[in-house]
Parts: structure tokens; sequence; C-alpha cells
């Protein structure tokens, strides 16, 4: 090759770096993708005891509970979830203020079990509402506010306006609008019928669920979507399951899919409360820990499949009627109000009027989903403890900032 031949080349190849000496060189390696971790979380690493609590002779229901001192914040759940999916939210909140936590699985939902599991009337569940406060706190509850998401909100105000907790001092509403609401009726069978109706196991459905947008946070999907799910074999519920699968764990000395467990039985007596008529399971902070479910079985045989634990479907007669005249209900109610939306696109006329003269507190979390509470969680934290010191009627920890001084 002549020099001119050789400065042409060089000036071709310009700014080029040299090839790399062999065996040092070679195609870039791909980025490393790390898998999400669809196992699912046992509820202790949140809730500090779990109980069933008995209403009349034939209905029990299940309740899951952290914090000692100062007022309850009762949650209610939306339609199709369970008490599981306020976990996140009450292990923070009851760390930024000094409240207790209390949520629920409402009629015919996760593992409460009541003679008429079909009846979802709204008259029904807000009265199981009042039954349920009344066992657990006897005639001398405690400052109680009941906060509601979507069919739950509507609920709490149901139980709100018919004066059903004699000790109730505030209601908060998450993503619950009558306008919106009413207008998405026509709509759910389809959505209803677009669902998976069966899993293959509770991996896939929290994969399901994470993927699907329902919730968008996959640490409170891991823990509440195994309340939403029961064995289409056995009708057992995932809840329940899971416990099965801790205790045969711990009895047989643990395995490696336990990172730690302990249980133990306690008393449910509290200062402030009455004693439950079943068995109580406690967990200590020391205690929490997270469970890695044992591999799917993945057989079609042998009918090892998941299905949703309620049919909400066969709830249609009951829409209109949690959902119709909720705005003005909720303004009628007299104690201090706050409804947390996702986007303020939702709200109706009456809302929208009734929040311009002064009578509700409102507070907007956008790039959250119809569950803020489950995609936000820390957040919507902070809003309930802002709320709660606000009315003065929780002492903040010393690590609690106002971060929404507008609420």
């Amino acid at each position: 090759m002549s020099a001119l031949e050789r400065q042409a080349l060089k000036s071709k190849l310009g700014g080029l770096p040299p090839l790399p000496p062999h065996g040092l060189g070679g195609p870039a390696k791909r980025p490393l993708i790390r898998k999400r971790d669809y196992t699912p979380i046992h509820w202790d690493k949140y809730f500090e005891r779990m109980h069933d609590v008995k209403c009349g002779d034939s209905d029990t229901f299940r309740v899951y509970e952290c914090g000692s001192t100062g007022p309850v914040l009762f949650f209610l759940h939306g339609g199709g979830f369970s008490a599981l999916s306020w976990s996140l939210v009450s292990s923070i909140l009851s760390g930024l203020v000094t409240c207790r936590c209390a949520a629920v699985d409402l009629r015919g939902h996760g593992d409460s079990s009541t003679s008429n599991n079909q009846d979802l009337s709204a008259e029904r569940l807000s009265s199981d509402v009042g039954n349920i406060i009344k066992e657990m706190y006897g005639d001398d509850p405690p400052p109680i506010i009941l906060v509601g998401h979507s069919m739950g909100g509507a609920i709490a105000v149901h139980a709100a306006i018919r004066h059903l907790v004699p000790s109730l001092i505030g209601l908060i509403v998450i993503d619950v609008v009558e306008g919106t609401a009413m207008d998405a009726l026509s709509s759910m069978q389809s959505f209803l019928k677009g669902r998976p109706s069966i899993f293959k196991s509770l991996e896939q459905g929290i994969e399901w669920c994470v993927r699907s947008g329902q919730v968008r946070n996959l640490e409170s999907a891991r823990v509440s979507m195994v309340g939403q799910l029961k064995r289409v074999d056995t009708e057992e519920t995932a809840t329940a399951e899971l416990e099965h699968q801790i205790e045969a764990s711990t009895h047989s000395g643990g395995t490696s899919t336990i990172i730690e467990e302990e249980e133990e039985e306690s008393s449910t007596k509290d200062s402030e409360s009455k004693p439950v008529e079943e068995k109580v399971t406690s967990a200590s902070p020391s205690d929490k820990a997270e469970f890695k479910a044992p591999a799917p079985v993945s057989s079609t045989e042998d009918g090892h499949h998941y299905t949703w634990r309620i049919d909400l479907g066969k709830s249609e007669p009951f829409w209109r009627g949690w959902f119709e005249g909720l705005s003005n209900k909720f303004l009628s109610c007299e104690v201090p109000k706050m409804l947390l939306l996702a986007g303020v696109d939702r709200l109706d006329k009456d809302l929208t009027i009734g929040q311009m003269q002064g009578k509700f507190q409102m507070q907007v979390l956008p790039q959250c989903g119809h569950a803020v509470h489950e995609d936000s969680p820390e957040r919507v934290a902070e809003v309930l403890a802002t709320y709660l010191v606000r009315f003065k009627v929780a002492e903040p920890t010393a690590d609690f900032h106002r971060s929404f001084p507008g609420c």
C-alpha cells in the first residue's frame, strides 16, 4: 500500500478507537435485567396482630391491627379487595403518629365468613361496620375515623350518615365520587369479564395484578393480592393456605423458603378494647418476615389453581345503592371530612360546590391509579397523619413533618 493510500485510509477511519487486542474485546455484554419477585408476602410484616370478630351467631369478620394507643383508623376496602390492601399504609402511618389501625375483610371478602355472603347492600355492609366496632370496643369505644376506598368509601359514608359509630370523629373517602362511579357502572361487567378467571399460582395472580395496573406498587400487590384469591379445588382462601404453609414449615423445623418466621398466641385485651371471641395471632416487629412461597404446582390435572375470592359480577344489584346520592350524604356528615383523589377530573357538581364552600378537605395525588393507597402508600400515610395532627387527635412522632400543609 502506497503512502497516499495509507493516508486516505487513516483519514477515513478518523477518530475510531483502535481494535482491542485478541481476547480483550468482543461484543458488548447485555445489561443485567433483575427478575421481579412476585412471591407473596405474609401480613405480619405490616400488621402486629390478626383476629376474627364474631358478630351474632353466624357472622365472623377477619380484622388486622397495628398500634396500641391513640384514635382508631378503621379501614374499609373496595369491592373485590380485602383488608390486606391497607397493609403498607397502616404500617407506615402507625410509625408517623400515635394511632391504631384496624382493617376489616368486609362481608363476602377475604377471610370473613357470614351466613349470607351475597347480601352486599349498603345497609347490610354499613350495619356490619357498626356491629364489628361494637364487638371490638364495647360500649365505650375510642375515637374512630372511618377510612374507605371505592365501595368501602361509600360504605363508610353510609355508616356515618346512619350514626352507626357513636365515637366517630372523622371520615376519609378515597377515590370514589358519585358521578364518576355511576357513569362507570355501565361498563363494569365488561371490565370484570375481561379479567383472567383462573391463575395457575399465586405468583401468576400477583404478576397479573401489577402488569394490568390494578396495583402499581409491587410490594403492595405481593401482600394484598393474596386476600383476593382462593383455591379452585378446595375453596380455601389464599391467605388461609399461606398460614398453613407457614405453620407446617415452622413445625417441621423450617425450610430454606422461610427467611424468618415466629408465631405466638397472645391476648387481644387492650386498655380500650373488648376481647374478641376467636383465635388471635400476633407478631412482634422483630418477628416480621417475608415469606417465600414454595414453587407453584404446575399441573393441570390436580386442579391446584386460584380464582377470585368473590364473584363481583353477582353483586350488580347492589351497585347503584352504594353510590346513588353519595355526594349529598358525604356533605351532610357532620364530622371533619376529607376526599382523597387520584385526579380532580373525578369531582362531580355537588362536590365541586361543596369544596368551594369549604365543607370538606380535598387532597389530590396524581400519577396514581384507582388504588391510590396501594400505589403510593407513603404519600397517603403522610396525608392521613397530617389530617390527624391538624385536628389534634394524634401526636406526631419525632420523625414526622407535615408534607401536606393544605390538608
